[in-house]
């Protein structure tokens, strides 16, 4: 079997997304750093109704993976408010904080594969430069350290087939480099802990925001690196606030307040451009989510990157930031 970085340097590739035919498994995977928003609420809605329309699984996984971002009880804040809007999931809740032996092993493979390695390089080293073969020696193993994914410097453009926005492609050389897996302050990074988590799971259809598409094909390298079929994903927009900033934990965005009057979904789905009927506007959750899951059109967003939220959950001009 020739090895990833090979691979990677053959013809331009689109990544393996096909998932088994009726079995479908999702997911929603929101980080505990502060109470869900609007956007949020969009993801979780379109990866929700996206399972359920195709009789599917859709499970929930807390990515508390940053502790020193996190939020004492944001967890709990976050199950709360999905149940209180009838998004119950299937199974039981996985935290990412539980499964540091998974990561350690999924690390040791790719070590062993070669395509991960240790990396003392800081960021004023590298003076805002892709990280792209620097540390060819060790580090000393004194020091912290980082551990980076390998990228071939010769490999061709990795392309993948979004649902919703088409073919994406980037260079693993020239937009993203030897990313980190593993932090300095031994932390797990985001991409190698998803794509463990997604395989153990049996996760095969990922729905999730635009604002996280660059990192897809980071994720797919690593599918590469194992040998293992990716999912298939579909990115929808984000939620904007007047200024054309994305609604986000980070931007400060309005906590998202439990509605059971029906109200906030159906304003999520005319969001989504499900065109949901104005009488059902305030027949409450299930009455609501009954009627999106049977009438659920993905390809309404099919190449929209971004649309501005409901006024109501835009914060107020004066609370923006310039």
């Amino acid at each position: 079997m020739s090895t990833p970085t090979a691979a990677l340097s053959d013809a331009l590739q689109t990544a393996r997304s096909q998932p088994e035919p009726g079995c479908y498994i999702g997911r929603f995977a929101p980080s505990p750093t502060g109470p869900l928003h609007f956007g949020s609420l969009l993801a979780a809605l379109a990866s929700y109704l996206d399972a359920r329309h195709a009789n599917g699984q859709w499970l929930l996984r807390i990515e508390d993976l940053d502790p020193p971002r996190e939020e004492p009880g944001a967890s709990h804040h976050i199950l709360s408010t999905l149940e209180a809007y009838g998004l119950n999931w299937d199974g039981s809740v996985r935290y990412q904080s539980q499964r540091q032996a998974a990561y350690q092993h999924g690390l040791q493979q790719l070590a062993d594969k070669g395509v991960a390695f240790p990396c003392g390089c800081s960021r004023k080293q590298l003076q805002g430069r892709l990280h792209l073969r620097h540390c060819l020696n060790p580090p000393d193993r004194s020091q912290d350290y980082a551990w980076r994914f390998r990228v071939d410097p010769n490999s061709a453009p990795l392309c993948f087939q979004d649902r919703l926005q088409g073919r994406v492609c980037l260079s693993p050389a020239n937009d993203i480099g030897d990313f980190v897996i593993r932090r300095r302050d031994q932390l797990w990074s985001y991409q190698l802990a998803v794509v463990l988590d997604d395989r153990d799971q049996g996760i095969n259809q990922i729905v999730r925001g635009i604002d996280l598409i660059d990192s897809t094909q980071r994720q797919l390298l690593i599918y590469q690196a194992f040998d293992w079929s990716a999912p298939q994903y579909a990115h929808i927009p984000v939620a904007t606030e007047a200024n054309g900033q994305k609604l986000s934990k980070q931007n400060l965005a309005l906590p998202l307040q439990p509605d059971p009057s029906g109200q906030t979904l159906w304003l999520a789905l005319d969001w989504l451009r499900q065109h949901p009927p104005v009488a059902l506007q305030y027949e409450g959750n299930p009455s609501v989510l009954q009627w999106a899951i049977q009438h659920w059109q993905p390809a309404a967003l099919n190449g929209i990157h971004g649309l501005p939220a409901p006024v109501s959950f835009q914060r107020s001009p004066a609370g923006l930031r310039s």
